[in-house]
C-alpha cells in the first residue's frame, strides 16, 4: 500500500489509536475519526479515575497526527465514503472499523425512562463521561448498588468503596469473576471487597429499578428483597457495535467476522479490537485489540504477509484501597478436566493464591491472587505452548519469579 492511500480509522479507543499511530510512524498517515468530546484515553483506566487516583488527564492516550471529532451514520461501500451525522461525507480508499463496544443494559423494568434515557442516578460504566458522571454523584455515606460481579462490576465496586459509598453488589452467578477465576480465587476477591465494606450478594437477580420523580430509589431483587439506592451502576458486561457494519451490509456474527488479514466481507473494509470477531472469538481485551492494530498497521504500509493468528491474552487487575494493593491475574483454563494435573500454592493469611493447570504436558492455564512474581514465567510457557520438561518445573514456576 503507497502512502497516499487514505486510510480511515472509525473509533478512537485503544485499537483505533494505536492503529493511527502506528500508521503514522510506518507512513501511511490515516484519519482517525472518533465521536467522544474527551482526547482518546484508556478505557481500562477509568475505575482508577473513580477510586480518585488518576486525574482524567493521566489517561489519555498519546494523540495520532490526523483526529477528527465526527459521529459516523453510514457506510457507502460502492463509493467507498462514510457519511458524518452532519451529512457531509468522507472518502477511503480502506476502512478501519475499530467502533469497540457498547454496555449491555439488561431489560429490567423502570431501567429506562419514557424516553429511553436511564433515570437520574443509574450509570452505565464504559465512557469517560459514565465515570465522571458516577464520581460526580459518589460522595460518603451515598448507597451505590452495583448489578454484576464480573470485571467490571469489581472494579466499580471497588472504585466506590475506596470513595466513601455504601457499596452492594448484585451478582447473579454463584460467585464473583467467574469467567476468569476458580472457585478459590473467587472467594479471595469476595474477602478484599468485603474487607472494604462492599456488601456481596451472589446467586441474586435483579428484577427492577424503583424511582420516584424520575430518580432512582431502590433496586428489587427476583425474591422480593429491595436494596436502597441512590446510585446504580450497571456492570453486565459489554456488547461489539457492529451497527454501521450491519446496515452496511457487511458479515456479523457477536462482531464484525475478520479473517487473519483482519479483513471483513468487503476486501477494502477491516475490523480491529472489540467490535471485531476473528476465528469464532470476540476478546473485549486491550491485549488482543493492541496485538490486532499492529499486525494491520503492518499490514497496510506495505507488509503484505502480516496475520494475526489469535491472541492468548492474559486478565490482569490491581485493586487498590486502604492498605496494601491486591493483584490477581488469570489465563486460559483454570477450571481442571479429569485427567489434568494441578498444582496449588495457598497462604491463607498472607492472602496468595497460586494455582495452574496442565493438560498433555502443556500448561493450559492458570490463576494468581496475591503476589505476582511468578506471573511473567508463567505466561510465557502458557503463550509458548511448548510441552514442559520432565523434571517437574510447576512448583519452580509457581515459587520463582523466572526472571519476570
Amino acid at each position: 500500500m503507497t502512502s497516499n492511500t487514505r486510510v480511515v480509522v472509525i473509533g478512537a479507543g485503544l485499537a483505533g489509536v494505536r492503529l493511527a499511530r502506528r500508521l503514522g510512524e510506518l507512513g501511511t498517515p490515516a484519519l482517525l475519526v472518533g465521536e467522544e468530546e474527551h482526547p482518546p484515553y484508556n478505557r481500562v483506566l477509568l475505575a482508577e479515575v473513580l477510586a480518585g487516583r488518576y486525574a482524567p488527564e493521566v489517561i489519555a492516550l498519546p494523540p495520532p497526527a490526523g483526529l477528527l471529532r465526527a459521529r459516523i451514520t453510514g457506510i457507502d461501500r460502492a463509493a467507498r465514503t462514510v457519511t458524518r451525522a452532519d451529512g457531509m461525507p468522507i472518502a477511503y480508499d480502506t476502512l478501519v472499523l475499530a467502533t469497540g463496544s457498547n454496555p449491555v443494559l439488561p431489560p429490567l423494568r423502570g431501567l429506562f425512562t419514557a424516553d429511553h434515557r436511564l433515570p437520574e442516578g443509574v450509570h452505565a460504566f464504559r465512557t469517560l463521561d459514565d465515570c465522571l458522571g458516577l464520581a460526580k454523584a459518589v460522595r460518603p455515606g451515598v448507597r451505590a448498588v452495583v448489578i454484576g460481579g464480573g470485571l467490571l462490576g469489581v472494579s466499580a465496586a471497588r472504585a466506590l468503596a475506596v470513595r466513601g459509598a455504601q457499596v452492594v453488589l448484585a451478582q447473579q452467578s454463584e460467585r464473583l469473576m467467574e469467567r476468569q477465576l476458580d472457585p478459590d480465587a473467587s472467594r479471595l476477591v469476595l474477602r478484599h471487597l468485603t474487607d472494604l465494606g462492599v456488601e456481596v450478594h451472589t446467586e441474586c437477580r435483579v428484577r427492577d429499578v424503583r424511582c420516584v420523580a424520575g430518580a432512582v430509589r431502590s433496586v428489587e431483587l427476583a425474591d422480593g428483597y429491595a436494596l436502597d439506592a441512590d446510585l446504580v451502576v450497571v456492570a453486565c458486561g459489554v456488547r461489539p457495535r457492529t451497527g454501521l457494519a450491519e446496515q452496511a451490509g457487511l458479515a456479523v456474527h457477536k462482531g464484525v467476522l475478520v479473517d487473519d488479514a483482519l479483513r471483513t466481507s468487503d476486501p477494502h473494509i477491516h475490523a480491529v479490537g472489540d467490535c471485531a470477531q476473528h476465528d469464532g472469538t470476540v476478546y473485549g481485551l486491550a491485549a488482543p485489540a493492541l496485538e490486532q492494530a499492529d499486525v494491520l498497521a503492518r499490514l497496510l504500509a506495505g507488509e503484505p504477509d502480516a496475520r494475526y493468528l489469535g491472541t492468548r491474552s492474559l486478565t490482569r487487575l490491581t485493586l487498590t484501597g486502604p492498605g496494601s494493593p491486591f493483584d490477581l491475574a488469570a489465563f486460559g483454563d483454570t477450571e481442571a478436566r479429569p485427567g489434568d494435573d494441578v498444582v496449588r500454592l495457598a497462604d491463607a493469611t498472607r492472602g496468595t493464591y497460586r494455582k495452574v493447570v496442565v493438560r498433555d504436558e502443556r500448561l493450559v492455564g492458570g490463576v494468581l491472587v496475591g503476589e505476582l512474581g511468578t506471573v511473567g514465567a508463567l505466561a510465557r510457557a502458557w503463550e509458548g505452548a511448548e510441552p514442559l520438561p520432565g523434571d517437574g518445573p510447576l512448583l519452580h514456576l509457581l515459587t520463582h519469579d523466572g526472571g519476570s
